[in-house]
């Protein structure tokens, strides 16, 4: 595999982005909701792929562990989410579907994913969809605001320039 240091560069804005955002959550059941983290997903699925998204996610993931802003809930919801919105757009290139992978990805392959790291992890009893409800509303949430993000830029014509910037060859 290249790497490609623009792609890597990114991921990094997009690590410290979620990272520095992440103080905003929404308390939802047992968990908490990060609606910023789906945000970036759905960018990160879009401008780096499945593989940088992925790591991304897990990166913005293990900062927040450990500086204690995050719970061990985190890695499987962002990293399936960020895996399969990365692979909807490269397969399709269709933003609906990119969409739907982060809310399927998250919400409900994420959400079930919680349930072993709960219960064997976590110590928690736990069944095994029950995180789901609160990882749909987070990242229906995030989902949102980022087609309402990706619809301004595209109107602007300043996401096929980013995508483009993105996927130019380094020097």
């Amino acid at each position: 595999m290249k790497f490609s240091t623009r792609k890597l560069s990114a991921a990094g804005m997009l690590v410290a982005l979620g990272v520095c955002l992440s103080a905003f959550s929404i308390p939802v059941g047992a968990s908490r909701c990060f609606p910023i983290q789906h945000l970036i997903n759905v960018l990160a699925g879009i401008f780096l792929g499945p593989v940088y998204g992925t790591a991304m996610a897990f990166c913005t993931s293990l900062i927040r562990n450990l500086m204690g802003t995050g719970s061990l809930l985190a890695f499987p919801g962002s990293m399936v989410g960020a895996c399969l919105c990365g692979i909807a757009y490269q397969r399709t290139h269709k933003l609906l579907w990119t969409y739907a992978g982060e809310v399927f990805g998250t919400g409900i392959l994420g959400g079930a994913l919680c349930w072993p790291v709960a219960v064997f992890i976590m110590g928690k009893e736990a069944a095994l969809f029950t995180y789901v409800p609160a990882f749909l509303i987070s990242t229906l949430g995030g989902t949102c605001m980022a087609a309402l993000l990706l619809a301004i830029l595209a109107r602007s014509r300043a996401l096929e320039a980013l995508k483009g910037l993105l996927e130019a060859r380094s020097l």
